[in-house]
């Protein structure tokens, strides 16, 4: 998807998961400490079977074969108990890392330009935060601390070999150029596959989700058809990339299974040859391929888990793109000496200014031309027009959601465009038609705007939006639990409270989406009233989509074709006979 969020390359993942590691000194000593004692005690048994093989043959008393099988017996019980804990130390440095992987994750999510995700699409960002998490979350606790444990593993068997005989470590080594070979071909293809993988499945959630979200406007244009080729696209999309990784793995894997037996097999025929030359004893040819043998558990662990790293690095890749987008409203308009300059010459009464600003989605297709707009602080300013006109659009640049192309969009002499967000919600504020009922309390649902705000200020904001009665009157009044599985709440209540949320946050200048039109016009009439009323004195710019929001304004600015073709009171411009008067003509009519 050309308007997907960016992956993280190689690079800046391994700088991550190296800082992962520094953050957990302890915990990885731990785990690997007593990982490396139970490697070690599982180490033991071979070397006393291959002792007692010699020592049967030679002759040995019966007391001492009873000694040398209590002595393997403790030391299997004691391994056993130690990788118990070994196992428990790395789940819960597993689990630890996990936690903190999800939690960057959410802010980083969190902290997304709207415009970011408005562009990306909703199936981008819920395939990474669901399936890619999922995905992470099993590497993260399994396959990391079994690749280390594996690896150590393979570390002290290769070192008991050399102790047991340097001859006996050599077949050992016939397995380094099958996995060598094998491994490397696999690690050239499988990274890009899997991300192309993630990517398809991306593509058949986005293509789901817009058809259900659509479903109405699919079936009134009648588009089921062109929906379902393109659902048939993606999903043949999603076939190849899977196909493809796991083409991968069936050339690999049978590549792996002769490479990690090689190792028995040689000591076995080649050490029982030195043992005819007399270069070996039988014991140490027992013990060699004992240990040649246990090499094939964590061989295969360590190839098996490498496919594993390959869907986890992909995933992980994906999740720390998230931060590497940049956030379109840093492209300001002007040098920083200018934007310093005209931060020292404003003044402090919350002025908004738009100078010739254009905006386009698409590069050479502008939506907004050249348009210059200076709301007068403390009024309430219509914005009316036909749809696709590009009223939503200077709604947002006004509201500092998108960075104009060219122009500059000001708030007291200041761009907004790279202002801090913190800083630019207390300057203004964007709602829109679209809201949200978060899981949790009523009261915490208006007051998440404002964590320290008191009880009273609460029920003051949805006083302030004629919601307090019937808040009031729900079960719990305020301590109702709304949200998915709560109380449910009407469209226009949902609307109130997103609304009293804004009366909470208290900027100077509030953009109204057509933040009423989906509620029934009475409830809208009032609503906008009470609005009204309680922002007195601060600047509300409404793009309507009833007349009497225009009716009631200060002034209206009538936008059309991505330019403000009239300005004026709606006297004015009734008067003036232009396409506002006979708009409102024909809908007074």
């Amino acid at each position: 998807m050309s308007n997907a969020l960016p992956v993280a390359d190689i690079a800046q993942v391994r700088r991550y998961v190296r800082e992962l590691i520094r953050r957990h000194p302890r915990g990885l000593a731990a785990a690997l400490g007593l990982h490396a004692l139970a490697a070690g005690a599982g180490l033991v048994a071979p070397r006393l079977l291959g002792d007692l093989v010699q020592g049967i043959s030679q002759g040995i008393a019966a007391t001492t074969v009873d000694r040398v099988v209590a002595a393997i017996a403790a030391f299997v019980v004691v391994q056993a108990v130690l990788v118990r804990f070994a196992h428990l130390a790395s789940a819960r440095l597993g689990e630890r890392v996990l936690a903190e992987l999800r939690e960057e994750f959410v802010d980083r999510v969190l902290a997304l330009p709207l415009a970011t995700v408005e562009r990306a699409g909703t199936g981008d960002l819920l395939t990474r935060t669901s399936r890619d998490v999922a995905a992470l979350s099993r590497t993260v606790r399994f396959a990391g601390p079994e690749t280390l444990i594996a690896a150590l593993t393979v570390l002290l068997i290769l070192g008991a070999l050399l102790l047991t005989g340097p001859l006996l470590a050599l077949p050992s080594l016939l397995a380094v150029p099958v996995l060598w070979a094998g491994t490397r071909w696999y690690l050239r293809r499988a990274p890009q596959g899997y991300l192309r993988e993630n990517a398809a499945y991306s593509d058949i959630t986005d293509g789901i989700s817009e058809t259900v979200e659509g479903a109405r406007t699919t079936e009134a244009l009648r588009q089921a058809a062109r929906r379902r080729a393109r659902g048939d696209a993606d999903i043949r999309r999603s076939y190849a990339a899977e196909r493809y990784t796991l083409h991968l793995r069936t050339v690999f894997w049978p590549v792996a299974e002769f490479g990690y037996l090689v190792p028995m097999v040689a000591t076995l025929l080649i050490g029982g040859w030195f043992h005819l030359k007399g270069w070996a004893s039988l014991g140490q040819v027992t013990a060699a391929t004992l240990y040649a043998q246990q090499l094939t558990d964590p061989i295969e662990r360590l190839l098996g888990w490498l496919d594993e790293f390959q869907v986890g690095g992909a995933s992980l890749a994906r999740l720390l793109g998230v931060a590497a987008e940049p956030d379109e409203r840093t492209r300001a308009s002007g040098t920083p000496d200018e934007r310093t300059a005209a931060r020292g010459s404003a003044g402090g009464d919350g002025r908004l200014a738009a100078h010739d600003v254009r905006y386009a989605y698409r590069p050479g297709h502008d939506v907004l031309h050249g348009v210059t707009l200076e709301p007068r602080p403390g009024e309430r300013l219509a914005m009316v027009g036909p749809s696709g006109a590009g009223k939503s659009t200077l709604g947002r640049l006004l509201a500092g959601v998108h960075a104009p192309n060219a122009g500059t969009v000001t708030v007291d002499g200041r761009p907004l465009a790279g202002m801090p967000l913190a800083e630019l919600r207390t300057h203004v504020a964007l709602v829109s038609q679209e809201h949200h009922v978060f899981i949790g309390t009523l009261a915490d649902n208006v007051a998440m705007v404002r964590p320290d705000a008191d009880p009273e200020r609460v029920r003051a904001a949805l006083a302030a939006v004629d919601a307090l009665d019937w808040a009031l009157a729900l079960p719990d009044g305020l301590d109702t639990q709304v949200g998915a599985g709560g109380h449910p709440l009407t469209p226009a209540q949902a609307q109130q409270l997103a609304l009293a949320r804004l009366v909470l946050a208290d900027p100077h200048t509030l953009v109204l989406d057509e933040a009423t039109s989906l509620i029934d016009p009475r409830a809208a009439r009032a609503l906008e009233r009470s609005l009204a009323a309680v922002l007195q004195g601060r600047t509300v710019i409404a793009i309507a989509h009833r007349l009497f929001s225009a009716h009631d304004a200060d002034r209206v600015a009538v936008v059309a074709d991505g330019r403000i073709t009239e300005l004026g009171s709606h006297d004015e411009l009734v008067a003036a006979g232009g396409s506002y008067a006979a708009l409102w003509r024909s809908w007074h009519g």
